[in-house]
């Protein structure tokens, strides 16, 4: 037994000394390359037993064995010995020395340098310490270079992946958050907040709501700050945060305020997302916000766009009596008025607006003081813009100067973000970003202008109104509102009136008998107008062959003590050979003898309309042709019907949403986006209501294709997919998944991933069941396809 265990000794020694030649031969070789040390110095420490003995060689090599980051020994025999050596090179290195070498690289701002160090820092022993880590984010983030804000975003993820968040510092990680915003990367900008928030690193508001400002310019960043102020929001519903213990101090600093709200609300309505815009204003209430005046202003521009009246009308009110409104702010709020007026087809209340503010015009421009001085009724002082002394007093406060000035494009150094412990900096960047916001916003103003500080209308709203009338068939309404608008407004010629460009508009359009009534109309008031119009009326009917109309006009005509030129006689010649009647064209034609009508007569009306069809100055004529060819023809009661849906599925009665719906239908209104919207939000409210939207999803896609009153946006796509998520339906929600792609639509994936692991964590996990349906087959395949989307597996 002695001898046997003698043997087994010398044979370890004996490869244990093997392996210590082999070891020594390959550090060696590391020196060569590197030339950190002198080849003849490692082979003196070598030599020394006390430096390097057997049984450390044994365990430095049986680790590089083990290794998965260093397996050298699962490589051909050729290869082994270059790939040991840059291994035990790393090795050998020493972590301390490398922190500081990226430290250095950190503060003479070479990323490319540090980057490199991190790396090989990262193969030796995983994240260098705390401090470095933070420094070569906020590195990252001065630079402003995608490229790097994208390396400093990973290095983030890896942390929370691998739970070691708590290398990671929340001034860092908002810096850098700040960053990628500017840069235009809205997704890991938002997710960096969000896992601040989860794990209760809770950013101050003024920060974050730079951050949710940058993010705001695009599309798909102002619905992602839309649903961060939704989430952030949720916490503070109901005053659940109680603002009396101390611990809850960091929790109320991140509360949304104001300026929060209207930078989030003004992203959502230059982005056209107002139903996601109409969800924060429904929670404003909820976490006590106050109300300002621009947040009145962006108000009236939902309710405007999502056909809320009645909220409209009651907002006029808080409008009226705000005493800090300036004049772009008011005309907003009355340009929204007046549109949704002309949404429900009120075409009595848009024209009285209109008329009001051709009144008080006129009032302004016969005296001199008029346009600064206040009326003495309420219901008059709604059309005149805020007095001068408001509009100097906010010139003052912008002209300040201890106005912080601040430039929303270059990165506040990382030193003075760290002692802006209120963040002040960030609040002022902020501001500006949304002046910039509202002032996109007041370029959307078309209906009204000011003029010697009173509301005055411009040349959109008549032609607006116009169309409306025309289209309800309102022709003795239209030639009324007209007629009155000419007698408060500056006087013009006869034939250059509103009401003759409106007549001219609808002889183009061939509109004949409209044009024929409005000219009835004209006649009766006692407005005499010019020549060019019943030519023009009666050359387009001798064109249609409509013998009985031309007649009547001819005897209106000759009431009124019109003339006629003689391109009208040739018109009715004409007329009369086509039809084979000689002796009518005869007739016509010593009529026109009689008269004396020299040849060549006028030709106002075709050089009208040519100048409307080519590049001539656009005028009430030309806008009117352009909008009744090109826009959209309003169904009021679509409107009417949406109103009342929404407001049974708001209050969670979805019976009678169903019956309004129904009866919608009946009446030969087609349910657009804005009504399944309405519908499936009020199901997922209630819960358990997955079948019932599974329906509508089928009516919707129905509807879409045969139909193009209904059309599939990005807010009605995210509910359903919502719904379908929550309630576990991943074949429909892969079906949304799919479209929503396809037609190039941002989807909150990082949203949907939390909400699939708070419902559905442990499902589709591990091996299928052996035995099951096809119906079971069939759902744990679309589960998995929709989990791998969501980067899950």
């Amino acid at each position: 037994m002695f001898s046997w265990r003698k043997t087994k000794l010398r044979a370890v020694s004996l490869h244990q000394c093997r392996l210590s030649s082999l070891f020594r031969g390959v550090l060696l070789d590391a020196i060569e390359v590197t030339g950190t040390q002198s080849q003849a110095s490692l082979q003196h420490g070598l030599a020394g037993k006390d430096v390097l003995s057997n049984a450390r060689n044994l365990s430095v090599l049986s680790k590089l064995r083990t290794s998965k980051r260093f397996d050298v020994w699962s490589i051909h025999r050729t290869d082994a010995f270059s790939s040991i050596s840059g291994s035990i090179l790393l090795q050998a290195r020493d972590p301390a020395k490398l922190n500081e070498e990226i430290q250095i690289a950190v503060d003479e701002h070479r990323c490319d340098e540090a980057w490199r160090l991190f790396e090989q820092h990262m193969q030796m022993e995983g994240f260098p310490r705390k401090s470095v880590v933070n420094n070569v984010l906020v590195c990252f983030a001065e630079s402003l270079d995608s490229n790097w804000l994208q390396k400093g975003y990973s290095l983030v993820e890896q942390a929370y992946e691998e739970s070691k968040q708590n290398l990671l510092e929340k001034e860092p990680l908002l810096y850098l958050s700040l960053a990628l915003a500017k840069s235009g990367m809205a997704v890991p900008a938002s997710t960096i907040l969000r896992k601040l928030v989860e794990t209760e690193e809770y950013p101050h508001v003024s920060a974050w709501s730079a951050v949710l400002a940058h993010m705001s310019l695009a599309g798909s960043g102002s619905y992602l700050s839309a649903e961060l102020v939704l989430e952030i929001g949720y916490l503070f519903h109901n005053n659940r945060v109680d603002p009396r213990k101390k611990s809850n101090t960091p929790l109320l600093a991140m509360k949304p305020n104001t300026q929060v709200l209207n930078i989030a609300l003004a992203g959502c309505l230059l982005f056209g997302t107002t139903r996601k815009a109409e969800q924060l204003l429904d929670m404003i209430p909820k976490i006590g916000v106050k109300v300002d005046a621009n947040l009145l202003v962006i108000m009236a521009h939902i309710y405007e766009r999502n056909g809320r009246r009645e909220e409209l009308k009651k907002l006029q009110r808080h409008i009226d009596e705000a005493c800090n409104l300036n004049d772009s702010q008011f005309w907003q709020f009355y340009n929204c008025l007046l549109m949704c007026h002309l949404k429900f087809g009120d075409l009595e209340s848009a024209s009285k607006m209109v008329l009001e503010m051709l009144r008080r015009g006129k009032v302004a421009r016969n005296s001199l003081g008029a346009a600064i001085l206040g009326f003495n009724t309420t219901n008059d002082d709604r059309f005149n813009t805020k007095k001068a002394s408001e509009k100097g007093s906010e010139i003052k406060e912008h002209n300040n100067p201890e106005t912080r000035v601040v430039s929303i494009h270059n990165m506040i150094p990382y030193d003075e973000f760290c002692r802006d412990r209120k963040f002040l900096n960030l609040e002022a960047e902020a501001k500006v970003v949304l002046g910039a916001l509202l002032a996109k916003l007041h370029v959307q103003v078309k209906l009204i202008t000011s003029e010697r500080g009173v509301l005055q209308p411009t040349e959109e709203i008549f032609v607006k109104l116009a169309k409306a009338f025309l289209e309800s068939g309102k022709m003795k309404e239209l030639a009324e509102f007209l007629l009155k608008a000419e007698h408060e407004d500056s006087p013009v010629s006869s034939d250059n009136s509103m009401l003759v460009n409106v007549i001219n508009a609808c002889i183009s359009l061939g509109m004949l008998d409209q044009a024929h009534d409005l000219l009835d109309e004209m006649r009766m008031a006692g407005v005499r107008t010019g020549s060019s119009v019943y030519s023009s009326l009666l050359k387009a009917y001798c064109k249609t062959n409509q013998t009985r109309e031309v007649t009547s006009l001819l005897r209106d005509a000759q009431k009124a003590g019109i003339q006629l030129d003689s391109s009208c006689y040739e018109a009715l010649i004409q007329s009369q050979v086509i039809q084979n009647d000689t002796h009518g064209a005869l007739n016509v034609f010593k009529e026109m003898k009689e008269a004396k009508i020299p040849r060549g007569g006028n030709q106002q009306f075709e050089k009208l309309l040519k100048g409307c069809e080519g590049n001539a100055e656009a005028g009430l004529m030309s806008k009117l042709l352009r909008e009744i060819r090109e826009g959209e023809s309003l169904d009021a009661g679509v409107h009417d019907w949406n109103n009342v849906i929404h407001f049974f599925s708001k209050k969670g009665l979805m019976q009678d949403a169903e019956k309004a719906l129904k009866r919608m239908r009946s009446l030969g209104h087609s349910p657009n986006a804005q009504t399944f919207h309405s519908m499936v939000t009020g199901y997922a409210a209630i819960g358990s209501k997955y079948t019932e939207v599974t329906e509508l999803w089928g009516e919707m896609k129905s509807i879409a294709a045969a139909t193009s009153s209904m059309r599939f946006d990005q807010e009605l796509l995210d509910a359903v997919l919502y719904t379908f998520v929550r309630g576990g339906f991943f074949s429909r929600a892969n079906e949304v998944v799919e479209m929503m792609e396809k037609k190039n639509m941002f989807v909150d994936k990082y949203k949907y991933r939390m909400l699939f692991l708070k419902y559905h964590k442990t499902a589709y996990k591990g091996k299928a069941p052996k035995v099951q349906s096809e119906s079971q087959l069939k759902k744990r395949e679309a589960g998995l396809v929709f989990k791998k989307w969501l980067g899950l597996t």
